[in-house]
């Protein structure tokens, strides 16, 4: 079991560091793309802090309407209580009283939500420009990270291409390989040149050439010689001319 344990844990290994590499070249690849989906990301988790925002605010203004509007009833039934006791009319001032009083008890249900809907409102307008600072600096900090990343991955080619030159395999090594094989044949063929002439006697050569000109030399003279023979005969065989 130990055995297969291990052949599993590396292979395990193996296939880990392949999905890694694989990712990473995925986010090589992708990195802008991916920045870009990050700062879309954060607009859209803007949005939808001002949605709610503007839900709380709206709740807010409402609560605070309905506040309002029972604070003027108080302060409209106080009033007419105190007219109804100007004109000496107690009951009709209790009456109002009453009314009042429901008012004020409407105003005190009121306040608890009222400032509950408050600190809410105010604290979603304070995240919703927290982050639209935050998108400001994450959009200026994007541009930068995609600038120094293709800055990165081309000084990474550019170092990768220059640690190649060394490589046996790359063209350049086998241009200087090409270039002493070629080298090799001509100094193999330089010395089977020299085996080929080697007990020879340049003097010697020299001698015999010499002879064979003189051979040359020798017929024309006896070509000569036949020619000039030729031309005495002709002339002895020929009539002597007769005299006048």
């Amino acid at each position: 079991m130990g055995f297969f344990s291990d052949i599993f844990n590396r292979t395990g290994r193996v296939a880990r560091g392949q999905a890694n590499q694989a990712v990473s070249a995925l986010e090589d690849a992708t990195f802008e793309a991916t920045v870009q989906q990050t700062i879309a990301d954060m607009k859209t988790e803007l949005n939808n802090v001002v949605r709610a925002s503007a839900s709380a605010m709206s709740n807010y203004n409402q609560l605070d309407a309905e506040y309002q509007k029972y604070v003027r009833q108080s302060a409209e039934w106080k009033a007419r209580a105190g007219q109804a006791l100007d004109a000496g009319n107690e009951d009709l001032a209790k009456k109002a009283l009453a009314k009042k009083a429901e008012s004020d008890k409407q105003v005190t249900s009121l306040q608890t939500a009222i400032d509950s809907a408050r600190t809410a409102s105010e604290s979603l307008k304070s995240q919703v420009g927290d982050l639209k600072r935050k998108i400001e600096d994450g959009e200026r900090t994007a541009n930068t990270l995609v600038a120094r990343k293709n800055a990165a991955m081309a000084q990474r080619k550019v170092s990768e291409a220059l640690a190649g030159v060394g490589n046996a395999n790359n063209a350049f090594a086998t241009l200087a390989t090409f270039e002493k094989s070629v080298a090799k044949e001509e100094a193999t063929a330089k010395a089977f040149g020299e085996l080929a002439s080697a007990g020879k006697d340049d003097g010697l050569e020299a001698e015999f050439a010499a002879l064979q000109g003189g051979t040359v030399d020798s017929e024309l003279e006896a070509l000569k010689r036949e020619r000039r023979i030729g031309s005495v005969q002709v002339q002895k065989e020929l009539p002597a001319a007769s005299g006048h």
